[in-house]
C-alpha cells in the first residue's frame, strides 16, 4: 500500500481537499487563466505564499513542507505543512490552523509519525513538538515543556528525542495562572549580562536553551547539559550513543562568536566533550548543525574565519574525528560560503549549499578533498534540502518564481513538487529580471540585479529606484523579489547593487568593509546608477534610493555623499554608531572593529557619516522601523528624521507599533510597500515631462 494511502482516504481528509481550494492536486494550469494579467501590486506581496523546510520522508515517497501565509483581514501571518508524493501526482494539505502556526517537520526514522513544531492553545502558548500519525487521525502533543521547544531530532531508533529547550521563566505566570496574578505588575528589569537585549526577544536574563533527552514512549525529559550556556543545532551519532551539538562556552559567551562543536553521551549525567578548539566559530547558528559521517567515526561542520574577520569571511567545510583529534579543512581555497553540510550515504563525499556570485547551488565534494561539483544550475537560488532513501529534494526560487519544492532527478534536472504561488503569478505580470555590472571610479567591478517595469520600452528613459540590501554580508541574486517586483510594477527600473562588503564574491570583497562602513557603498551604487544611465535606461533627474537595515545605513550614507537622489527612503538604519552602542545588539561587532568609544572615537564618527553631516542632505527622505526595534533601534530613525527636519529638509518618519526590526503584521508589511510608492511617486513622477 502507497505511503499514506490510509491517510488519504480519511473522511475528514477527503472533506479538506474537496473544501478548499488550496488543497488542489498539482495539475496543468486551468484552462481559461486570466488572460491580461495586470503589474505586480503592494498587495500581491502579502498574498505571496512562502514555502520553506521540505523534508524528504525516509522511505523517499513524500516531501512534507511549510507553506506560511498571510491574512489582512485577521492581520496575522500563520504556517502550515503541506506534503507532495515524489511522483508529483498528489499534494497534501497536513494541518488548517486559522490561528496557530506549525513549523519544523521531521519525520520518524520508521516513517510512522511526522513531528512538528506548534504553539497551540492561548496566545502565551508555546512551541512544543506534535505528531501526525502516519496511519490518520489529528496531531497529538507530545512535549510539554515549561520553557517551550525550539529544536528537536529524532534519535535512530525513533523512541528518543534530542531537544533545544529554554528554561522557564520563573516571573512568567503558568498556565494555570488567575486573571488577579496575569494582571499582576510586572517585576523590575534586573540586567547583569555584557549582551543584554535580543531583537524579537527582549532584555536578556540568565534563561538559557539547553539540551535535553526526551523519551517518546513516557514522554519524560531529562536535561543533558546544565548551565549558563545556550545549545543548539542537536545531530545523533548513527548508533544513537551521542548527540553531537554547538555552544559557545569560552569564557563569557556573550562577549564573543567562539561557537564549538561537542559531543555527549545520550544519557544523564554524561559530560559534554569539545571536539573543536578554533578561535572563531565552528558551526556558527546559521550555518547549519554539525553532520556525522554514516559510519560515525567522523563530524563535518562548518569552520568560520579567523576572529577579527567573523562577519565577514565565508564559512570553510571541515571534518574532525569524533572521538577528538585536528579538524581537516575541506576545498579550503574555494572562497565562496559553504552551509548545510551533510554526507552522502556512502561516506564518500559532502553535499552541501555553496554561496557564488548572485546564486545558490547545490555542491558536492568528496570527503577525501579535491574539485567541487555543483549539482545545480546558476541563474536561481537554493535556500534548503534535504535527502533520504537516495532522493534529494530542494527549496528553489528563480527570479520569475518564488521558491518551490522541486525534486533533484538523474543528470541534475528538477521537477516541481509544489506550485503554491500558480494561482498568483497566473493574475500577475512580472518585470524582466537580469544580472547588471558596473565599474566604480576606483576601479571596482560591482554585481547586482536590475528589475525591468512589465511592458519595459527599449529606448524610453524610466525613474530609477535603488532598492539596497541589508547584511551587509548578504545579496540580492537570480531569485524572486516581491519588494523589488512590486516597485516595478509601479513603474519603476529597480537596480539592486551587491556593494563592497556583499557576499558571494569572497572574502577580499567582504573584507572591504571591515571598520570603514560606509566608505564604498555610495561609490559602488553610483556606479551603477551612471552605467543604467550611460545605458539609456534611466533618467538622471529620477533617481530614488531606499533600503532596511544595512541597506537603511547605506541609503543614509548615499544621500550624504551626494545631491544626485531626488527622493530616499530609509528603513531601520542607524547613522550614529555613537547612539548604537549600548541600544542595540552589536556590541562586540563596535568594540572588535571601533573598539570602545573611549577607545576609538575616530572610528566611531567615521562610521556615523550621515548623522554629524546631515547638513549635506538635500534629498527628502522617508524614515521608517518598528517601535520594538532592538537590531536597529528606533532612536536611529528619530535621530535621523530630527536632523531633517531641524535642517528643513523635507522629512516624514513612520513607526509601526510593537514591530521589531522585521515587520511581522501583514498590514504594516502592505502600508511599508505602499509608502515607498508613494514617496517615490511624489518626487520621481512629478518631474516626468
Amino acid at each position: 500500500m502507497n505511503v499514506f494511502s490510509v491517510l488519504l482516504r480519511q473522511p475528514r481528509v477527503q472533506r479538506l481537499i474537496s473544501a478548499s481550494a488550496a488543497v488542489a492536486l498539482l495539475a496543468p494550469a486551468a484552462a481559461g487563466a486570466a488572460e491580461d494579467p495586470r503589474p505586480f501590486a503592494p498587495a500581491d506581496l502579502v498574498a505571496v505564499r512562502a514555502v520553506s523546510d521540505p523534508r524528504v520522508s525516509p522511505d523517499g515517497a513524500w516531501v512534507a513542507y511549510v507553506v506560511r501565509t498571510e491574512d489582512l483581514e485577521e492581520d496575522r501571518a500563520a504556517s502550515d505543512l503541506w506534503m507532495a508524493g515524489w511522483d508529483g501526482a498528489r499534494t497534501l494539505q497536513l494541518t488548517h490552523t486559522a490561528k496557530e502556526s506549525e513549523s519544523h517537520p521531521r519525520w520518524s526514522p520508521d516513517n510512522r509519525f511526522l513531528g512538528f513544531l506548534a504553539a497551540r492553545g492561548d496566545e502565551n502558548a508555546k512551541d512544543q513538538v506534535w505528531l501526525l500519525d502516519r496511519s490518520g487521525g489529528e496531531a497529538r502533543q507530545l512535549t510539554a515543556l515549561p520553557g517551550g521547544v525550539a529544536d528537536f531530532a529524532w534519535s535512530p531508533d525513533g523512541t528518543r528525542l534530542a531537544l533545544i529547550a529554554a528554561d522557564p521563566d520563573p516571573e512568567e505566570p503558568g498556565p494555570d495562572a488567575g486573571e488577579k496574578e496575569k494582571e499582576k505588575t510586572p517585576a523590575p528589569i534586573v540586567i547583569d549580562r555584557y549582551q543584554f537585549k535580543e531583537d524579537g526577544t527582549g532584555y536578556l536574563r540568565h534563561l538559557r536553551d539547553h539540551l535535553y533527552l526526551f523519551d517518546v514512549e513516557t514522554a519524560t525529559a531529562e536535561l543533558l547539559t546544565p548551565g549558563d550556556y545556550d545549545e543548539f543545532a542537536p545531530a545523533w551519532s548513527p548508533d544513537g550513543s551521542r548527540i553531537a551539538f554547538v555552544s559557545k562556552r569560552d569564557g563569557d559567551p556573550d562577549r564573543n562568536e567562539n561557537s564549538d562543536v561537542f559531543v555527549i553521551a545520550a544519557k544523564p549525567g554524561a559530560v559534554p566533550e569539545q571536539l573543536t578548539h578554533f578561535e572563531s566559530a565552528d558551526s556558527a547558528r546559521y550555518w547549519g548543525a554539525p553532520a556525522w559521517s554514516p559510519d560515525g567515526t567522523a563530524i563535518a561542520y562548518l569552520q568560520g574565519g579567523p576572529r577579527k574577520y567573523r562577519d565577514y569571511d565565508p564559512p570553510t567545510l571541515a571534518t574532525i574525528p569524533a572521538t577528538g583529534g585536528e579538524p581537516r579543512l575541506i576545498a579550503a581555497g574555494l572562497d565562496r560560503s559553504a552551509t548545510d553540510v551533510t554526507w552522502s550515504s556512502d561516506g564518500g563525499s559532502l553535499v552541501f549549499l555553496l554561496e557564488d556570485d548572485r546564486s545558490q547551488q547545490l555542491a558536492r565534494v568528496s570527503a577525501a578533498d579535491g574539485p567541487v561539483e555543483r549539482l545545480t544550475k546558476p541563474g536561481a537560488v537554493v535556500w534548503n534540502y534535504s535527502t533520504a532513501a537516495g532522493r534529494t529534494a530542494l527549496l528553489l526560487s528563480r527570479p520569475d518564481q518564488p521558491a518551490e519544492v522541486f525534486a533533484l532527478d538523474d543528470g541534475g534536472a528538477l521537477r516541481r513538487l509544489s506550485d503554491q504561488n500558480r494561482d498568483l503569478l497566473q493574475r500577475v505580470r512580472l518585470g524582466a529580471v537580469e544580472g547588471i555590472s558596473a565599474t566604480a571610479a576606483d576601479g571596482n567591478e560591482v554585481h547586482g540585479m536590475l528589475v525591468k517595469p512589465p511592458g519595459f520600452t527599449a529606448g524610453k528613459r524610466y525613474p530609477l529606484v535603488f532598492l539596497i540590501h541589508g547584511g551587509p554580508l548578504a545579496q540580492d541574486g537570480f531569485e524572486f523579489d516581491a519588494m523589488a517586483q512590486a516597485l516595478a510594477g509601479a513603474g519603476y527600473l529597480v537596480a539592486q547593487p551587491n556593494y563592497r562588503g556583499s557576499s558571494g564574491r569572497g572574502r577580499e570583497y567582504s573584507r572591504a568593509l571591515w571598520g570603514r562602513w560606509g566608505a564604498f557603498e555610495p561609490t559602488d551604487v553610483l556606479a551603477v546608477a551612471d552605467r543604467l544611465i550611460a545605458d539609456g535606461l534611466a533618467d538622471p533627474e529620477r533617481l530614488g534610493i531606499s533600503g532596511w537595515s544595512y541597506g537603511g545605513m547605506t541609503t543614509n550614507y548615499t544621500i550624504a555623499s551626494t545631491g544626485r537622489f531626488a527622493a530616499a527612503v530609509s528603513g531601520a538604519g542607524i547613522s550614529n554608531q555613537i547612539t548604537g552602542y549600548g541600544t542595540d545588539l552589536y556590541v562586540r561587532q563596535y568594540e572588535l572593529e571601533f573598539g570602545a568609544p573611549w577607545e576609538g572615537l575616530d572610528g566611531y564618527l567615521g562610521a556615523s557619516y550621515p548623522f554629524f553631516h546631515a547638513d549635506r542632505i538635500r534629498t527628502p527622505t522617508l524614515f521608517l522601523c518598528g517601535e520594538k526595534d532592538f537590531n536597529v533601534p528606533l532612536i536611529n530613525s528619530e535621530q535621523m528624521y530630527q536632523a531633517l527636519r531641524s535642517l528643513g529638509v523635507e522629512t516624514q518618519l513612520v513607526i509601526y507599533p510593537g514591530q521589531y526590526h522585521g515587520l511581522a503584521k501583514p498590514s504594516y508589511r502592505l502600508d511599508r510597500i505602499e509608502r515607498y510608492i508613494g514617496w517615490f511617486d511624489r518626487f520621481l513622477k512629478a518631474t516626468q515631462g
